[in-house]
């Protein structure tokens, strides 16, 4: 029996533009059509006797919107869990949290911890990653600046030699899919060539590097710029440092924390003028406390105070650095259109078209077009979420009155 729904009567944000009063057909797991008709849609829940089961749910007059599911490349957890616990139960919980806020594909992210422990960390993740529950791991540290560590345990921070780097690589069984490292550490260099070797994106990021270290970083590879602006040197006019090089260079992809506590408007803005839409991805790097409430959260091996929805480290040598956010990519998507601006279309490239390209699913998902996974988010007229559906299953199931 094949599942068929049609979603009418939405603004479906397709690659080609938004569509008024547009529809989205999805057959089993993957979109059979977008189309701006409502010829031959389908009303109320029938069998059509063809072996098929099909419904229709109607959005007319809402104003709501149909976009593609969302796609977050740089998370540690949620729902009071964290990928780095290494447990699959907590993975699974964070993973559900996100996806009811919009997140139908994310890369766990794990934060700076000794070697054998992140590599259990990645053999749970990557089990994960092959059941599809995950798109990949992300390893955030230990390679990056004791300058610029930031929610990251100094005690642990190392050089990346290239050896402890595919130590990583190996533990993650082909799960992984990024690796942050600060290249003018010792060995940054060959790491960001070793990376891009074996097919994993070299980012950027908690680094103290010059303007031109980042340059040769570029050139060995590194195509990524983790939360740029947060943890590394701020842009000057005699010493441009990393933002200049990785903003003005069209093979780099920025990551921006669009939360309104980690980026001012205006430099959100810049980065939009520099980069274009299509170089930007809108990330959460929420860590446990994303869908809770205020209170205290582990973050690998730290504890990190919530207050007024502002993750701060409890305690240490890095006691009241910003750690992460509690930010959902629903929560991102709304505050780029109604407060930062951003066209409609902007906004969906920067959390769905880009990343997806950036993890080499572009065939798969990031877009609404015939033949892709069927991950979408309705959204109502205020852009508040309403709806979300992961490869043809509601995952939040609109109301429709």
């Amino acid at each position: 029996m094949v599942e068929r729904t049609v979603l009418a009567g939405a603004r479906v944000v397709l690659p080609t533009g938004v569509v008024e009063d547009g529809r989205v057909t999805v057959e089993g797991r993957r979109i059979a059509a977008t189309t701006d008709t409502h010829a031959d849609a389908h009303a109320d829940t029938h069998a059509n006797g063809s072996g098929e089961r099909a419904a229709t749910l109607d959005f007319s007059g809402k104003g709501y919107w149909i976009v593609p599911g969302f796609v977050d490349m740089h998370v540690h957890g949620g729902g009071g869990t964290s990928f780095s616990a290494g447990d699959p139960e907590e993975a699974l919980t964070a993973i559900r949290t996100h996806r009811a806020h919009g997140t139908t594909t994310m890369v766990a992210s794990t934060v700076t911890g000794d070697l054998d422990d992140l590599a259990r960390q990645a053999a749970v993740l990557s089990e994960l990653t092959e059941q599809g529950d995950l798109a990949g791991i992300h390893f955030e540290g230990p390679f990056i600046s004791p300058h610029r560590c930031g929610a990251h345990q100094p005690e642990l921070l190392r050089d990346p030699h290239p050896a402890d780097v595919r130590k990583l690589i190996d533990a993650a069984r082909g799960a992984a899919r990024m690796m942050t490292l600060a290249p003018e550490l010792a060995g940054g260099l060959d790491s960001v060539r070793l990376l891009a070797d074996h097919g994993v994106i070299a980012a950027v990021g908690h680094t103290d590097s010059s303007y031109e270290a980042t340059l040769d970083a570029i050139e060995a590879g590194a195509t990524v710029a983790t939360h740029l602006f947060n943890a590394m040197p701020s842009l000057m006019h005699r010493a441009p440092g990393p933002i200049a090089a990785l903003l003005e260079d069209e093979r780099v992809t920025v990551e921006l924390i669009n939360d309104g506590t980690h980026l001012h408007p205006a430099v959100l803005e810049l980065a939009f003028a520099r980069a274009g839409a299509d170089r930007v991805a809108f990330i959460t790097d929420a860590m446990g406390a994303a869908g809770m409430s205020d209170g205290m959260y582990p973050l690998g091996p730290m504890s990190v105070e919530v207050k007024d929805g502002v993750a701060r480290i409890a305690g240490g040598p890095t006691a009241g650095s910003i750690a992460g956010s509690t930010l959902t990519l629903d929560t991102a998507f709304k505050r780029a259109v109604t407060i930062d601006g951003l066209p409609v279309g902007d906004a969906v490239r920067a959390l769905s078209a880009t990343p997806a390209r950036l993890l080499g699913a572009a065939g798969r998902i990031g877009s609404l077009e015939p033949g892709k996974d069927a991950d979408l988010v309705v959204l109502d007229a205020s852009y508040d979420l309403v709806g979300v559906m992961r490869k043809g299953d509601w995952v939040v199931r609109p109301e429709v009155h």
